[in-house]
């Protein structure tokens, strides 16, 4: 099967996807950005589908997997922000007392200890780090997940070693 065809067959199943979309999302500008994800990695992985293969339960399948993926990455980010109700007085006062110069050394320290890693560490880390699985960047990147599993590995610890001045200890000896 050519492009061509497969991207005229991905058309035919538009609807039937954007249907499937709404059932998961309830929203329809939210079912739209799903149906684009979609087709946008069935034509990305064009050369993964097998010819004779149930193309419209490919599609699903990829379908119900970015949900899924999007739906536990917003969960992953939602875990990580404090609502304002969690908040007590004692830790906005802290807070906002630590949020000056230092914050901003912190920062820096960080940003430096990233620009030291080699681009084959760095990019994995940053993805793992913005809630990508490691077989989502095992796909992107075209490599093996145990590769991807290593590289994250291997920043981490130069990360660690380079930020080592702000271990648990520092820090917890400052809020004490």
């Amino acid at each position: 099967m050519t492009k061509n065809e497969f991207n005229l067959q991905l058309n035919d199943h538009s609807v039937s996807l954007q249907s499937f979309a709404l059932n998961f999302t309830k929203d329809i500008e939210d079912a739209n950005d799903l149906v684009q994800d979609t087709m946008l990695k069935a034509v990305t992985y064009y050369s993964k589908f097998k010819e004779g293969t149930n193309l419209k339960g490919w599609l699903f399948t990829i379908m119900k997997n970015t949900f899924i993926n999007n739906y536990r990455r917003l969960v992953k980010t939602n875990a990580l922000i404090t609502k304002s109700d969690d908040i007590s007085s004692a830790n906005l006062h802290y807070s906002a007392a630590k949020n000056t110069s230092d914050s901003k050394f912190i920062i820096g320290d960080i940003n430096k200890a990233l620009s030291t890693l080699q681009p084959e560490y760095y990019v994995p880390f940053i993805k793992y780090f913005e809630g990508y699985k490691y077989h989502e960047i095992a796909e992107m990147l075209e490599i093996p997940i145990g590769t991807v599993k290593t590289r994250i590995h291997v920043a981490r610890q130069i990360l660690k070693k380079y930020l080592k001045t702000y271990s648990k200890e520092i820090l917890g000896a400052e809020v004490a």
